[in-house]
């Protein structure tokens, strides 16, 4: 059994990161984001990792930020595994280990729309647990969010606003 190792991306990741999001999602529409995404201000270089196994990248997690009114979180997506890696664990040590680093940078929680089965397994609640809203039109089981520390999400509520690179 071959050891995956977890890293902040680098420059020369960009290609095959690029290539696992296409794969994982079966379409550009990820892979296209996070280009974009590296230039923007909600872009967090350190939370921008990769799992590389044999020396090849074999998943890939983002968590940029979003604000809620004037709180400051952060978005999860996209987190992609090669297909060929499914199914192996590689996605819960990208979402343990983004979470441990998020934590380490002070964020307090993280919002994710993704698969309403998956996600609940790291913590994730439904959303509107806190008034926390969506500005997508996606069902409120797939909208969740995590408090990276106790009360982390106290006091928050509102919609969601994404950085611009979302929606381009």
């Amino acid at each position: 059994m071959t050891v995956v190792q977890l890293r902040q991306e680098t420059a020369a990741d960009y290609d095959a990161v690029y290539n696992v999001n296409k794969l994982a999602f079966n379409g550009l529409d990820e892979a296209d984001l996070v280009n974009r995404l590296r230039t923007s201000e909600a872009f967090v270089p350190e939370l921008s990792l990769v799992a590389v196994e044999n020396s090849t990248v074999v998943g890939y997690i983002l968590f940029t930020k979003v604000t809620i009114g004037s709180y400051i979180s952060l978005a999860l997506a996209p987190l992609a595994v090669h297909p060929d890696c499914q199914k192996k664990g590689i996605g819960k040590l990208l979402v343990n280990e983004g979470h441990s680093r998020a934590k380490q940078l002070g964020y307090k929680s993280v919002i994710v729309l993704g698969h309403e089965h998956y996600y609940p397994k790291f913590g994730y609640l439904p959303a509107t647990e806190w008034n926390i809203h969506s500005c997508f039109n996606a069902p409120v089981t797939h909208f969740r969010a995590l408090e990276l520390v106790p009360n982390g999400l106290e006091n928050v509520s509102g919609e969601v606003i994404y950085a611009k690179e979302f929606f381009t």
